[in-house]
């Protein structure tokens, strides 16, 4: 199984980015997904996350109302539409994959920088 991020970078206060994570090798439809993050020194975070049929999405109070996550079982990838970002964003941002009989997968992380 792998999951892999693609789409962080550095963006400045205000801005937007997009996140990706593209699964393989895993019957994606099978597993809820979720974003977290971890910032330098704190501890990760669940950022957002999305039930393996779709619908019902949560999000970090945190985050709601700016970031929007959604996916494509189709295509077999999950993604953070994150608006309106500030600098207490920046971290790094990590897929995960999981599934009722307790399979859990996780990428590698992307890096989020938000700064001027």
């Amino acid at each position: 199984v792998q999951l892999v991020e693609s789409g962080g970078g550095l963006v400045q206060p205000g801005g937007s980015l997009r996140l990706s994570c593209a699964a393989s090798r895993l019957t994606f439809s099978n597993y809820r997904m979720t974003w977290y993050r971890q910032a330098p020194g704190k501890e990760r975070e669940l950022v957002a996350l999305i039930p393996s049929a779709g619908g019902s999405t949560r999000y970090a109070a945190s985050v709601k109302g700016r970031f929007t996550i959604s996916r494509d079982n189709a295509k077999n990838t999950v993604s953070l539409q994150m608006n309106s970002l500030n600098p207490e964003d920046t971290a790094v941002y990590y897929c995960d994959a999981n599934n009722i009989r307790g399979m859990d997968y996780w990428g590698k992380g992307t890096l989020v920088t938000v700064s001027s």
